[in-house]
């Protein structure tokens, strides 16, 4: 697998001089979220730099899957403030946020079963809205230049061979593999990947890795959920770990795999 370091660090609002640092690209602030008597998110904060590949890690339960909801607009935040390229978005619809340069995957695949995978590429493209199209977005109002650019997309994400296959003829790694399409489609500046080494093999969470990686280096800034530690890790800057809502550690994966809290919240104390 290819290993990276990225050459973006994690850098304050101002240097220690006074001076002014760069502005973050995502700026999450005491970000709170409950079910009624259930706190899934309890004041959580944390920042992601223009060009970082951030892994966010937890246990099953452990509120990530609802963080992401928060920030892209699915669910409204109980408390806290969400900021993204500067501008605050917090509670802002998903297709706002879309339209803003945001884009996520599912751990639960959503795409349109009675679409071929090129069609599902170009409705993401036309519409702009990876989370809830509507009957407004027909087929006939697609564009012959609209379908090769989904068909680049689909080529970029390996899915060249498949363009006219339906989602349920895909195997697991061509779904994910499609909804990396989707979100690509909107052209997102940060991509929020969901799960995405979920029920892979060895060999495919390598190729899945590599594209995470290429899209990259293409100027895509990732943040990636997932439980598989090993291929995270060699995918990933540096992590934050949250357990039960709260924020438990954080740092490069090496920091995470030694930290005793991260440890005892996944495997009893002993080491990962």
């Amino acid at each position: 697998m290819m290993s990276h370091t990225s050459t973006m660090a994690v850098m304050d609002a101002e240097s220690s001089d006074g001076s002014q640092r760069n502005q973050p690209l995502l700026d999450v602030q005491n970000l709170t979220k409950k079910f009624g008597g259930l706190v899934a998110v309890n004041d959580l904060s944390f920042q992601v730099d223009e060009g970082e590949i951030l892994g966010f890690i937890g246990p099953n339960g452990a509120g990530k899957s609802t963080t992401f909801n928060c920030l892209t607009g699915k669910h409204k935040p109980t408390e806290g403030t969400v900021t993204f390229r500067g501008e605050e978005v917090t509670s802002k619809p998903p297709h706002e946020m879309v339209n803003k340069g945001m884009a996520r995957t599912f751990q639960h695949f959503a795409p349109l079963y009675d679409r071929s995978v090129l069609e599902n590429v170009a409705l993401a493209y036309t519409s702009g809205k990876v989370f809830s199209w509507s009957g407004l977005f027909s087929l006939s109002t697609i564009t012959g230049t609209t379908y090769d650019a989904a068909a680049e997309i689909c080529a970029r994400v390996g899915l060249q061979d498949d363009l006219h296959r339906m989602p349920g003829e895909l195997p697991h790694a061509g779904l994910i593999r499609l909804e990396l399409g989707r979100a690509l489609a909107t052209d997102p500046k940060l991509m929020l990947v969901d799960e995405v080494f979920a029920g892979l093999a060895s060999g495919e969470v390598e190729e899945i890795s590599n594209l995470l990686l290429e899209l990259h280096a293409e100027g895509m800034t990732l943040i990636v959920i997932d439980h598989n530690m090993s291929g995270l890790f060699e995918l990933i800057d540096r992590a934050i770990v949250i357990n039960f809502g709260e924020m438990i550690a954080k740092g490069t994966p090496e920091e995470i795999k030694n930290d005793p809290e991260v440890q005892k919240a996944y495997l009893g104390g002993e080491e990962l």
